[in-house]
């Protein structure tokens, strides 16, 4: 591009798979436009067909090893509506139970070791420091062990209710694959018990570390981070937020409810957007329409995770988490709030409320109960959705009379935040970079646009087998480039 210099951020760091953003200077150093560019393919969709429809939450739980709880719970509730079944209220119980837990260990791991980082050590400190190793050395190693304990009772919570730590196997058409003992539901409530406290600190972390700091509270609210999208989330029939189950709620960037529908309507909702230059696909509200890379209320663009589930409802569930919901939204000058930062606010309001939420299901009596499987009924249409870490899931399956899989459709929480992930990296480039000379802390600011929505790479690219184009860039010994070989799906090209 004749006249501009470009900066390639690759690949970005502290995130779930891989990505790179391009960034285009003009002649004066302001940024003219910026890129966000993914790699990577997932075939799930494809090679999902011609499976026996109960072996789907397995299967689709390896999308990722960060968030296969999620999908193995939606594709779970996918089964229940395609073979016509209604688990036992102990099933859903125990499901909302291992979900909790889920919660609160990813929240953990992006918190501490993903995003902390910027903000405890410094988003200007050098590369080296700026990590888990680093924010050990500001915190102190009594932090860490608490962390790393804390994300291990999560994952115990899945290893009891899951049969796995990682990847559960647990979930079944219709309920669930073994009752809770007395036992195991003693320690999930002790469990529940510490997460609770842990959540109050590292809220409290956050109050001293962030709020306390008048140049990040600047820079939450700068308009290099804000968008004012339309925001999506589950929601119970109070409107209040739900991981595991509810209707599906969007507000305007006003803050006015503007749907709320059933998980089977969601494809008089949702529509999805293709561009040539990326795998991920671009959701956007089908009653407004694709209106481009562009926010506030004549775009169809909607965001999705922990801000949008907090903008999305009336409020928390819990006590407690209620309280931090009301003391964001006062300190960030009320509701809807659009920074792209606060996702990181709004996700330390959540560890707390699935704590909250643990603890009354680890207590209720119907826990232990061995009522946990109905008889499923013949196969046919199923969609299941559950609010992952991330953002809203979709798992849309079609079964054949014979149980087995003709089409699957998901939907993951990346994909539809790919948009506004888009603009955030545009804005946040735009707003920072001035001048020819860019430092990698100013190159680091523009990552933590991204970073602030915890995607997961590896669950939101999407390519057609088959379609995928390659690049291969050949140098010499002196690094320099001698040859460019494009694969495009009709052959290769040289140049």
């Amino acid at each position: 591009m004749s006249g501009f210099k470009t900066i390639s951020i690759e690949p970005v760091t502290r995130l779930e798979g891989h990505a790179k953003i391009v960034i285009f200077q003009d002649e004066k150093g302001e940024v003219k436009n910026a890129y966000l560019q993914i790699p990577e393919l997932r075939g799930f969709e494809r090679f999902c067909e011609g499976r026996k429809a109960e072996d789907l939450p397995q299967l689709l739980s390896r999308i990722c090893g960060v968030c296969p709880v999620a999908h193995h719970l939606a594709s779970t509730k996918a089964l229940d509506t395609a073979f016509c079944v209604d688990p036992p209220p102990a099933a859903k119980k125990l499901r909302e139970l291992m979900y909790s837990g889920y919660f609160m260990y990813d929240h953990i791991l992006h918190f501490y070791f993903l995003a902390a980082p910027d903000f405890v050590v410094g988003p200007d400190a050098p590369p080296e420091e700026r990590n888990i190793f680093g924010m050990i050395k500001k915190v102190g190693l009594n932090v860490a062990k608490e962390v790393i304990k804390h994300r291990a009772y999560g994952q115990k919570i899945t290893e009891i209710i899951g049969g796995k730590a990682t990847h559960p196997v647990c979930g079944l058409p219709g309920g669930m694959s073994k009752p809770l003992t007395e036992e195991e539901r003693k320690e999930i409530e002790k469990i529940a018990k510490s997460y609770i406290e842990f959540a109050k600190f590292s809220l409290k972390l956050f109050d001293d570390v962030v709020l306390k700091n008048e140049k990040y509270v600047d820079l939450i609210m700068s308009d290099a981070y804000t968008l004012k999208t339309y925001y999506m989330g589950l929601v119970d029939p109070n409107n209040k937020v739900n991981f595991y189950d509810g209707k599906i709620r969007v507000v305007n960037p006003g803050g006015q409810e503007f749907v709320k529908f059933d998980p089977s309507e969601y494809l008089d909702i949702i529509e999805e957007h293709v561009e040539e230059w990326s795998y991920v696909k671009l959701p956007y509200l089908k009653k407004i329409g694709w209106k481009g890379l562009r926010d506030g209320p004549s775009s169809g663009v909607y965001r999705v995770g922990p801000l949008a589930r907090l903008n999305a409802a009336d409020g928390m569930a819990t006590p407690l988490a209620q309280q931090e919901y009301e003391r964001m939204y006062e300190t960030l000058g009320g509701k809807p709030v659009h920074s792209t930062l606060a996702f990181h606010w709004a996700r330390l309001i959540e560890i707390l409320y699935a704590a909250e939420r643990c603890l009354d299901l680890s207590q209720d009596e119907e826990i232990t109960s061995k009522e946990i499987r109905n008889e499923p009924g013949a196969p046919g249409e199923g969609i299941g959705i559950v609010e992952a870490a991330r953002g809203t899931l979709i798992h849309h399956y079609n079964l054949n009379e014979e149980g087995l899989t003709e089409k699957v459709n998901l939907i993951v929480p990346t994909t539809s935040n790919n948009p506004s992930i888009c603009m955030s990296v545009r804005d946040a480039a735009k707003g920072l970079i001035h001048g020819k000379e860019v430092s990698e802390g100013l190159l680091n600011m523009v990552e933590m646009a991204l970073r602030a929505y915890d995607p997961c790479i590896a669950c939101a690219s999407h390519c057609h087998i088959g379609d995928l184009p390659l690049e291969i860039k050949i140098y010499d010994d002196s690094r320099s480039l001698i040859k460019t070989v494009v694969r495009e799906p009709l052959g290769f090209k040289h140049f």
